[in-house]
């Protein structure tokens, strides 16, 4: 059997936004809040956090190689396009998801309503059960950066099973 473990990282800003259509995008699902997401793309950390993981498993580089954040085509993309295109890969490499495990560390926004939904667009994104995969989330209790309300962060963990 062969098994590829990979770890995912991902930070971005946070803006102040008090504007009509001020949100986050977060595991592929829009949440409504006062903050904004200081990216390229939509800046949706988990789905880069588990883009890079996926890739790691499969010693694939990262999404900054794959997706340069100077390249106009990126611009503003919905970062599910870029899971796609990861798991592209990972089925060309002979390779599925058994399962993902991903921690948001973030102050704002609160996301608990929402990692529902999340798990359910990502393990349909995975092409796994809703039960293997877990979305959670954190604070830093108004410690650095991310307490301060500056910005957010989120790790992934996937395993690779070959087919």
């Amino acid at each position: 059997m062969k098994l590829r473990i990979g770890h995912g990282y991902d930070t971005h800003r946070l803006e102040a936004d008090e504007g009509d259509n001020s949100g986050v995008h977060l595991g592929g699902v829009f949440i409504p809040c006062a903050y904004r997401i200081v990216a390229h793309s939509d800046g949706d950390a988990i789905i880069h956090a588990l883009c890079d993981a996926l890739l790691g498993a499969l010693a694939g580089g990262d999404i900054g190689k794959l997706f340069p954040d100077h390249d106009p085509q990126f611009k503003g993309i919905d970062s599910r396009k870029l899971l796609a295109e990861v798991m592209r890969r990972v089925g060309a490499a002979g390779y599925g998801v058994v399962n993902a495990d991903i921690s948001l560390i973030a102050q704002v926004p609160r996301v608990s309503a929402h990692t529902a939904v999340m798990c359910e667009r990502l393990a349909g994104d995975l092409g796994v059960a809703r039960d293997c995969v877990n979305v959670k989330a954190t604070t830093n209790e108004g410690m650095d950066a991310i307490g301060q309300k500056l910005g957010l962060a989120a790790h992934a963990v996937v395993l690779l099973q070959g087919r």
